[in-house]
């Protein structure tokens, strides 16, 4: 983790004339809002940036730090070494610069620093873009003393290989020709001829406030093929695995000549690569050969494991490998000793256990090919997970810091933080809450806990001044998702139709509701303080509206009758159990039905209930339901899915962190004390 001493920069926000004196615009609303955001203009905008500079041999002795950051994001060259790329995503009001320890990458005399940087100026869930907001920033210190800062006296260029094709996603991302033939290609080599660049501007409306990066940098990975398949002009290679990161490979051949690299998570039946992965995207990007050997260098990344290439007679390719990115990760624990018996569950702890390492970026992102976005909810249970394995608390630290930020935009947050895409899902933020006190219990970081308490609870205040109605909540100007995806939602009655208000309360919505007010009072109680709530009016008015006591079983709203699985599972997850007769029907809806009868946020929970409840025999019956993660491994799955098959939904995401939360209930830890 790096260090969150605020760092004063000498260094200067500097830009290119595009963007110097382009004001910036406010991308933030409400979802029920609509504004029009035109970005046509710019967009995939590649500025590349150099300076040679001196250091001596003193300065080489004490630690040199560079402390940068960049809007939307760059990559860093040191002496034509690549370094690393950031920032974290992050809102221009918190905005986030690494402090990178670079010792190795100088040395004494001349050095050359080169940063690629990118504005996306797209609306999506990876940035905060389109907001016309660019530029570069950084401060290299030699034993504390600056002696580098970025100002007009760097050089600047558009980097013109580059070419947008079109997106992919939803608008995620842009595919790119990029053509080695480019006056700009080698940019980042000492000895690169330079004399036709402008002098770098510093930007005139730049307003960024930053702050230090909380989570440690990136590491990259070699990952060599595992196979490769040669043909004529076609090379066919499978990774062995689901990887998230860049191809890169070399190619000679006649200049002007293209290569076409397409990716995919999975293969056709002869081999061949289909023209989109399930998830709905395509990858495939055209590269022009210059002269002599040329390299592969995509500026985006996705997840990929199989990549082909197509090329005409003469060319020739080689060095071929996929470079793959994620956050730094070694496995702290392993299997519950009760489970080591099973063959079975060790592979399931395996696929959580590599989702988790090469899935996790700077943030827990939600579908790594298709969204890139850091959801609140899916994040929650998915950050739990990563902190269990890898005994770093980094990245549910990044999801609580990052989620409170956001109200700045709304008081009751959005759920897709740090980006241009704005979205309220009601019960993420509700979720949020009970991993504040998951964090604690994992830490017994009693400070941490003090400084978010008052958050949490002006969070539900906004919840109970907004929403609340007679203990329920109602009158929901945010989606709830309930389940996803949608058709594991057990015909659920109330209308969660997005886009709309939601009148009428419903069991789900007001169960999160509930238990997050009894983690808030489990903090209080935690901090010697008075409990928040009494939440005895809150449970009377929720079995009164919704418990049927006929059945044993909540409806899903206090008109109506139906009785859902899923809202069911969610009041059993969450301890809100009645009475016993609720719990043996649920055990018989999860006997009749497995843990197949509900989906992402469901089975969470169910497994969560089958623990407290006591149920082994159960909760290991679900983990080796052949439905679910068993059905993953047998369709070939080294990451989890979005889902519990490839056919689970129309755009089914095969790199897809949530259903890793397994390895919560497969890891060697103390649970009881977590979960309560």
């Amino acid at each position: 983790m790096q260090s969150q001493r605020s760092h004063a920069f000498c260094g200067r926000w500097i830009t290119n004339r595009e963007f110097a004196t382009l004001p910036p615009r406010d991308v933030f609303h409400r979802q029920l809002e609509k504004p029009t955001l035109d970005t046509s203009e710019h967009r995939d905008r590649h500025i590349l940036f150099r300076k040679s500079f001196s250091l001596t041999a003193s300065e080489l002795e004490g630690p040199l730090r560079l402390y940068i950051s960049a809007d939307d994001h760059y990559k860093l060259y040191l002496n034509g070494r690549f370094v690393g790329e950031g920032p974290a995503p992050s809102y221009h009001f918190a905005y986030r610069y690494e402090t990178l320890d670079v010792g190795g990458y100088l040395k004494e005399g001349e050095n050359l620093i080169a940063v690629h940087t990118l504005y996306q100026g797209l609306i999506n869930r990876v940035n905060q873009s389109g907001d016309r907001r660019h530029g570069l920033i950084l401060d290299l210190t030699a034993g504390g003393r600056t002696v580098l800062k970025s100002d007009d006296s760097f050089l600047c260029a558009v980097h013109t290989a580059y070419r947008e094709i079109g997106t992919f996603g939803y608008d995620t991302g842009f595919l790119e020709e990029y053509d080695a033939r480019a006056a700009e290609v080698g940019f980042e080599r000492p000895g690169f001829d330079d004399r036709a660049w402008q002098h770098a501007l510093l930007s005139e409306v730049a307003d960024h406030t930053l702050c230090p990066q909380t989570t440690a940098p990136l590491t990259y990975e070699r990952i060599e093929p595992k196979s490769i398949t040669r043909g004529d002009g076609r090379i066919s290679v499978d990774f062995g695995a689901m990887y998230v990161g860049r191809l890169h490979f070399s190619a000679t051949g006649h200049p002007g000549d293209r290569i076409t690299v397409r990716l995919s998570q999975e293969t056709n039946a002869d081999g061949s690569i289909p023209p989109r992965m399930r998830a709905n995207c395509r990858f495939e990007e055209p590269m022009i050969l210059g002269q002599g050997t040329c390299h592969a260098d995509p500026y985006e990344y996705t997840a990929f494991r199989y990549a082909e290439l197509l090329f005409p007679e003469g060319c020739s390719v080689s060095d071929i490998v996929l470079t793959a990115r994620h956050y730094p990760f070694t496995l702290s624990t392993g299997l519950r000793s009760e489970y080591r018996d099973s063959d079975a569950l060790a592979r399931i702890f395996t696929l959580c256990r590599h989702t988790l390492c090469y899935g996790v970026q700077e943030a827990v992102l939600d579908c790594m090919e298709r969204e890139k976005g850091f959801y609140i909810g899916d994040g929650c249970y998915t950050a739990l997970a990563h902190a269990l394995l890898s005994g770093d608390d980094a990245m549910i630290r990044k999801l609580i810091d990052d989620a409170f930020l956001s109200t700045a935009i709304t008081p009751g947050m959005v759920t897709c933080l740090n980006c241009s895409f704005m979205q309220e899902i009601a019960e993420y933020p509700l979720m949020l809450v009970r991993l504040v006190l998951w964090h604690y219990r994992l830490t017994k970081d009693r400070e941490y806990l003090a400084e978010n308490y008052p958050r949490v609870t002006a969070l539900l205040e906004t919840y109970r001044r907004d929403y609340e109605r007679e203990g329920l909540l109602c009158d929901l100007d945010k989606w709830c998702v309930v389940e996803w995806p949608m058709s594991y939602r057990d015909g659920y009655e109330a209308d969660l139709t997005e886009g709309q208000i939601c009148r009428e309360p419903h069991v789900a919505i007001s169960a999160y509701y509930l238990a997050a007010i009894e983690a808030a009072n489990a903090m209080a109680a935690v901090l010697a303080l008075s409990p928040y709530r009494d939440t005895a009016p809150l449970r009377d008015a929720f079995l009164s509206a919704f418990y049927r006591k006929d059945r044993h079983l909540f409806a899903d709203t206090p008109t109506g009758e139906h009785t859902s699985m899923i809202g069911n599972v969610i009041p059993y997850g969450l301890g809100l159990s009645p009475d016993g007769d609720f719990d043996r029907a649920v055990l018989a809806l999860f006997d009749e039905r497995g843990i197949t009868g509900v989906s992402l946020f469901g089975a969470f929970l169910l497994l969560e209930g089958l623990w407290r409840h006591g149920e082994g025999d159960r909760l290991r019956a679900a983990l080796l339901d052949p439905g679910a993660w068993l059905r993953m491994l047998s369709e070939d799955a080294t990451a989890t899915f979005e889902g519990w098959g490839k056919d689970t939904k129309w755009n089914t995401s095969l790199f897809h962190l949530t259903m890793s939360y397994a390895a919560v209930f497969l890891a060697d830890t103390d649970l009881t004390t977590l979960l309560g």
